[in-house]
């Protein structure tokens, strides 16, 4: 009996090493996601583990607006539950903008409140893209930008301009993200 039980839990174990791990719901998604995806020449996305899908990079380079000249990193992290949960996505940057904190977070509807499992990662790519071209004074999270943008988008310009470069705003030193 006992030898038995020995040898159940050998072969166990050896088939356990062969067994392909588990695929979730999730990860089916965000492959179907990522191999729809028709990126324009102002993104480029990275695997930091190339194993994992549920883990990347995008880089947006906007070619107009305020942030033209800058390359901008996000990092996407899904979990298993998605379409069910937004991703969560962060600014690897410390950069001046008005839906955008100091320490990466990121003021956008279909990240919050406004996500539904029809949405795709492509939704919210674009929904990035769009906040460095049409930054959005409403609701924002870096109230002194956005009351520049609001009151005087001349100086709210200049401000953009500077930071991206790695200059000061306002006594607060920002990363420079002009691209190479």
């Amino acid at each position: 009996m006992i030898k038995i039980w020995s040898m159940k839990k050998e072969s166990l174990a050896t088939a356990g090493d062969k067994k392909k791990p588990k695929v979730s719901a999730g990860q089916i998604r965000v492959q179907k996601d990522l191999n729809e995806l028709d990126l324009p020449k102002t993104m480029k996305m990275t695997f930091p583990a190339p194993e994992d899908l549920l883990n990347f990079e995008l880089e947006i380079s906007p070619d107009e607006g305020f942030y033209a000249g800058g390359t901008f990193k996000f990092s996407f992290a899904v979990n298993g539950n998605y379409p069910h949960d937004a991703p969560s996505v962060k600014c690897l940057q410390k950069i001046y903008h008005p839906n955008i904190q100091a320490d990466g977070k990121i003021c956008l509807n279909i990240l919050r409140e406004d996500w539904k499992p029809v949405l795709t990662l492509n939704s919210v790519m674009v929904g990035l893209q769009y906040l460095l071209l049409e930054p959005n004074a409403d609701d924002p999270l870096n109230k002194e930008a956005a009351d520049d943008l609001r009151n005087n988008r001349r100086a709210f310009e200049q401000n953009v301009h500077k930071s991206i470069r790695g200059g000061s705003v306002n006594g607060v030193a920002y990363d420079n993200v002009i691209s190479k």
